[in-house]
């Protein structure tokens, strides 16, 4: 896999601060919703079609910049790109948090209770129902303990979380499209 090329949410603003950029946000609906730097777009990860957003971009040497809320998921967007054949994009580091931290133009919305910490919250409930059933009831659920303990790992080694994809489908986490900078496919 290509190397993923990186720049600060200050270094893009100092460097596009007199020419319009894009800016696409892979973030959820949700978490868009609350908070998003101003000229960004949604095109949240799980949906993200490449040849789509690249349209009529071909031969273009202008970058595609990717935000989320901290860089992960962004580069995970940058990797879908380049392995579309789309090298000229970048991610910006530290995502909409750093974004927001440099003093940047956002906009704010909703408040919502991040996909994280919905991921944790899920998680805690699961490992202790099974702690709890495995002390009442049967040592054998003790392994809906490991389970979730197991997946919490191959989440952190592989950078991708499947119960966080699963809880992005929930209806909770979705947004009636308003059309407002929002180019959800």
């Amino acid at each position: 896999m290509a190397e993923v090329a990186t720049i600060s949410p200050s270094e893009l603003s100092e460097q596009k601060s007199n020419e319009s950029f894009d800016l696409i946000d892979v973030r959820t609906p949700v978490e868009f919703r609350e908070v998003h730097a101003s000229m960004a777009k949604n095109y949240p990860l799980d949906r993200l079609d490449p040849q789509h957003i690249m349209q009529g971009r071909e031969g273009s040497d202008e970058k595609l910049y990717v935000i989320c809320k901290s860089g992960s998921r962004g580069r995970q967007a940058c990797e879908k790109f380049i392995a579309a054949g789309f090298t000229n994009v970048v991610n910006v580091a530290g995502g909409t948090q750093a974004w927001d931290a440099a003093g940047l133009p956002v906009k704010r919305g909703q408040k919502a209770i991040s996909l994280e910490r919905q991921v944790r919250i899920l998680a805690g409930f699961i490992v202790l129902v099974g702690a709890l059933l495995a002390i009442f009831v049967h040592q054998y659920y003790a392994g809906i303990s490991a389970f979730i303990g197991a997946g919490l790992m191959f989440a952190g080694i592989t950078d991708t979380c499947g119960m966080g994809m699963m809880l992005s489908k929930m209806p909770w986490n979705q947004v009636k499209e308003t059309g407002e900078n929002c180019s959800v496919q």
